[in-house]
């Protein structure tokens, strides 16, 4: 996705929130911010590829406050959120345990994101909300189908805390299919997404194989990921992405595999781009060929 003119106000809100998280020295947060503004003015242009930009801005701040990690508190929180709401999604699945009703509550987890929402956000509250919201787009029945036919499917995570749900899905999918599952996170810190050690934690190699996407971006960056990574997406039958990040990014890849993004549109740009109001959980098929 290309950056839009809403994309600066929300990069340089991030950059103040990462700058802030990052270090607790003022004289250091002032000059850092004027290296986020110069930053922005020699980059910020039309064309550039949104999740990219992002990934470069985050680095920055990472390098010059020293501190490779500022969201891992907030990373952690997620975690404890998702956790704490188990329960309560459990009876949701005792109720339903249709392959929907999965994909509707990994959606909803897509909320615990601290990049692109407000660090004061009342998450839980939040999640509580939208697990019972209708999806604005819904091709689970599409997703089904596909998974029937697949054999091999590459599962792209986003947020911590989201992938205490991720891993419900997971769990479905490969009890009631007959597919090899991949699973790809972050090896290294960027915001509040996923890591490979937060899946580790949750025993999701139990029913997947877990690998790295080859860095610490926004989503996927082309530029940035791995080769083992980009073998796997032109490889499997089915790719199931999760988040904004992911969507930026792959929405500006060649990709001969069918996409699903599942997602919840948290801001006005990817919200117009999908064609749904802000805030909806979403549950679309993409052509990336």
């Amino acid at each position: 996705m290309k950056v839009n003119y809403e994309c600066a106000s929300c990069m340089l809100r991030q950059s103040r929130e990462a700058i802030e998280h990052a270090t607790e020295n003022h004289e250091k947060r002032m000059d850092v911010t004027l290296k986020v503004l110069n930053f922005m003015n020699e980059n910020f242009r039309k064309g550039t590829n949104s999740n990219k930009l992002g990934t470069d801005l985050h680095h920055m701040i990472m390098t010059e406050t020293n501190n490779n990690d500022p969201y891992k508190k907030l990373r952690e929180e997620g975690n404890e959120i998702a956790q704490r709401l188990i329960p309560m999604v459990n009876e949701l699945i005792e109720k339903d345990e249709s392959l929907e009703n999965y994909v509707k509550i990994a959606v909803a987890g897509n909320v615990i994101d601290f990049g692109a929402l407000d660090e004061n956000t009342d998450m839980e509250s939040l999640l509580k909300r939208q697990i019972t919201r209708k999806p604005a787009i819904n091709e689970t029945k599409s997703l089904d189908m596909d998974l029937k036919k697949a054999k091999n499917i590459l599962f792209l995570t986003d947020n911590g805390g989201e992938i205490v749900f991720d891993k419900l899905l997971i769990k479905k999918i490969k009890e009631d299919y007959d597919v090899n599952i991949t699973v790809a996170l972050k090896e290294n810190p960027i915001l509040n997404d996923a890591l490979i050690p937060d899946a580790e934690k949750l025993n999701i190699d139990k029913y997947a194989h877990i690998i790295s996407t080859g860095a610490s971006s926004v989503g996927v960056v082309k530029d940035y990921i791995s080769k083992e990574l980009k073998e796997y997406m032109d490889s499997v039958d089915l790719i199931i992405s999760k988040g904004m990040g992911n969507y930026e990014g792959l929405t500006e890849m060649h990709i001969e595999t069918p996409v699903f993004f599942l997602l919840t549109t948290k801001c006005n740009v990817i919200s117009r781009e999908i064609g749904v109001p802000l805030g909806s959980p979403v549950i679309v098929k993409k052509n990336l060929s």
